[in-house]
């Protein structure tokens, strides 16, 4: 992004918080995270049509975040965008093992790049390995090897029920904002709520307010853009007790 025009597309409440395509064409790079953080919501595959189909239609590029995708319980959700049909003429998709394995602060992810995706007639897949053999080394070679151990059939099945894990914590979140019958989006396939502070408190009265009257933290929505003025991100991240105290914490001030 460094030198470039940034411009951010409104994801709010009005479209539940996912971003669709312009109405005009506009050719640019387009970034999408699905699931997304901080709002947990995630494109289903209508939706991520859509966007591929614009994608190609003003010839711009998709870049694909899919951080998140080891926590899509939803079956009508898309793990990846290569899923859909012409992605792989439109789109790069970035991947991490910092939420599928824990690996925060390890720094190790990959990213995939088709080959038949073309600039010009030239091949992004030839011009980003060249880039990463002359500016990167690659992450350390322990780092290399958990990453390996991770993707190992052990691997995959202890992260899996690592996710699970923490899912049970978020379904239990969000059935207490069902309960209440505050909005939110995410908790049922991503480990984040991302709910409407009441009684029109900002996000910062609601941290304020949580921190002093149940001593629960979370994130101010207002630390996430315009957008995110009026919400609140909470976490699955926790144990399976300190989740249900948080919940009845939140319940007595809701």
């Amino acid at each position: 992004m460094s030198g470039r025009r940034v411009q951010f597309m409104d994801c709010n409440i009005d479209n539940h918080f996912k971003a669709m395509p312009p109405k005009e064409l506009k050719n640019g790079i387009y970034y999408l995270c699905s699931p997304n953080n901080p709002t947990g919501t995630a494109y289903n595959y209508l939706e991520l049509k859509e966007w591929v189909d614009y994608a190609i239609k003003s010839e711009s590029l998709i870049i694909y975040d899919s951080a998140y995708e080891a926590f899509i319980r939803d079956k009508e959700l898309v793990h990846s965008i290569f899923e859909i049909e012409g992605a792989k003429e439109c789109a790069i998709e970035v991947c991490s093992f910092s939420k599928q394995a824990g690996f925060t602060g390890l720094r190790c992810g990959y990213t995939i790049i088709p080959l038949e995706l073309l600039s010009n007639g030239y091949s992004l897949n030839k011009m980003w390995k060249r880039r990463q053999a002359t500016k990167f080394n690659g992450v350390s070679y322990p780092v290399q090897r958990a990453a390996e151990a991770a993707l190992s059939s052990i691997g995959v099945d202890e992260c899996k029920k690592n996710i699970d894990y923490y899912m049970e914590n978020a379904l239990m979140l969000a059935k207490l904002f069902d309960e209440k019958k505050i909005y939110y989006t995410g908790g049922k396939s991503s480990p984040y709520i991302w709910f409407r502070c009441p009684n029109n408190m900002t996000s910062w009265e609601f941290f304020d307010y949580l921190l002093k009257n149940a001593h629960v933290v979370g994130t101010p929505g207002a630390g996430f853009g315009t957008n995110g003025e009026g919400f609140f991100r909470i976490t699955a991240f926790n144990t399976h007790e300190k989740t249900k105290e948080a919940i009845e914490r939140l319940r007595k001030i809701l």
